[in-house]
C-alpha cells in the first residue's frame, strides 16, 4: 500500500466513522438518557436518505433552493417527526419493560418500510451531490478524493462540536445529563423541571441527527430498501463499545469501527465483516461497561 492509497483509506475511515457517529449519537442519547431501546432508529436514517432523494426536486421547483435548503427542510421535518413520535408512541414506554419497547419499535420498523414501499417503491435510487461539492482533489499523481466526502466529514465534526458544547456548556445540557437514568427522574422533577418535555427534546434531537446522517450519506451510498437495518446493527455496536449513554464514547467507538472496517475491507476482505464484532468482543473483555460511562 503506497502513501496515497493509505491516505485515501484514512480519509475514508474518518468519513465513515464520523457519519456513523452522527447516527449512533442520537441512539446513545435516546438509549442512555431516556432508557428506551429504539430499534426504529435505523429507520430514521433511511427516512433521511429518502428525504434527500424525494425532497430535492420539490425544493428546487417550489423554493428555488438546492442541496443545503433540502438539508435545512429535512432537519426541520425530522424535528417535527421526532416530536410527534415521542408524543404518540414513545412517551408511553418510559415505565415499560424493555421487551415491550422492542416489540413496539420493531412494529414501527415494519410501518416505515411499508410506507416507504408505497410512497417511493422498492427501486434503488441515486442522489447527486451538489455541484459546488461535486469535484475532487488530487492525492498523488494518479489518485483523487471527492470533495463531497470531505464536506461530510467537516459537517459531522461541526455537529459533534456543537453537541459537545450543548451537553457540556449549556443549562439544557446540564439538565439532560442530570436526567439520565431512571433513578434520577424523580429528583429532576422535584427541581421543577418538566422531564417529559426534556425527553421530547432529546428524542427529537436524536431523530434529527439520524435523519441528517441519512441525507448527507445518500449521495455516497445511494438510497435503497433495507438500508436502515444495516446501519442499526452497527450503531448498537457503537453504543455498546463506547458505553451506554456516553457521547464521547460513541465518537471514539465510531472512529475505531471506521478504521477497522475500512482497512479490513482493503487488507482482509474475506474477514472484513468479522472485524467490527471482534473489536467489540475485545473491548468488552477489557472493559465490560464500554470505553466510557454516561456523562
Amino acid at each position: 500500500m503506497d502513501l496515497a492509497t493509505f491516505l485515501i483509506q484514512c480519509l475514508n475511515a474518518l468519513q465513515y466513522g464520523l457519519l456513523l457517529f452522527l447516527v449512533a449519537s442520537g441512539l446513545t442519547l435516546i438509549f442512555g438518557i431516556m432508557g428506551v431501546i429504539n430499534l426504529a432508529h435505523g429507520s430514521f436514517y433511511m427516512i433521511g436518505a429518502y428525504m434527500a432523494y424525494a425532497l430535492a426536486p420539490w425544493v428546487a421547483a417550489q423554493l428555488g433552493g438546492g442541496f443545503f435548503a433540502t438539508l435545512a427542510l429535512g432537519a426541520l421535518l425530522a424535528v417535527l417527526l421526532g416530536i410527534v413520535l415521542e408524543w404518540a408512541f414513545f412517551s408511553f414506554l418510559y415505565e415499560r419493560e424493555h421487551l415491550q419497547q422492542v416489540l413496539m419499535t420493531y412494529g414501527l420498523i415494519l410501518v416505515f418500510e411499508e410506507l416507504r414501499s408505497m410512497l417511493v417503491g422498492d427501486d434503488v435510487h441515486s442522489v447527486a451531490p451538489p455541484p459546488l461539492l461535486a469535484g475532487s482533489i488530487p492525492l498523488g499523481e494518479l489518485m483523487t478524493y471527492p470533495v463531497y466526502r470531505l464536506f461530510v466529514s467537516a459537517l459531522c465534526l461541526g455537529l459533534a462540536a456543537a453537541m459537545w458544547w450543548v451537553l457540556a456548556r449549556t443549562r439544557l445540557g446540564m439538565t439532560i445529563r442530570a436526567g439520565a437514568g431512571a433513578g434520577n427522574r424523580e429528583m429532576v422533577q422535584t427541581l421543577g423541571i418538566d422531564i417529559r418535555l426534556l425527553f421530547r427534546i432529546v428524542f427529537a434531537a436524536g431523530v434529527a441527527l439520524a435523519v441528517l446522517a441519512g441525507m448527507v450519506a445518500a449521495p455516497i451510498s445511494s438510497v435503497y430498501p433495507g438500508m436502515g437495518g444495516q446501519v442499526l446493527i452497527v450503531c448498537f455496536v457503537v453504543v455498546v463499545i463506547g458505553g451506554i449513554g456516553s457521547v464521547r464514547g460513541a465518537l471514539l467507538a465510531a472512529l475505531l469501527i471506521g478504521v477497522v472496517d475500512t482497512f479490513g475491507k482493503v487488507l482482509l476482505p474475506q474477514a472484513a465483516g468479522v472485524g467490527v464484532y471482534l473489536l467489540m468482543a475485545l473491548i468488552l473483555l477489557w472493559k465490560r461497561d464500554g470505553l466510557f460511562r454516561a456523562g
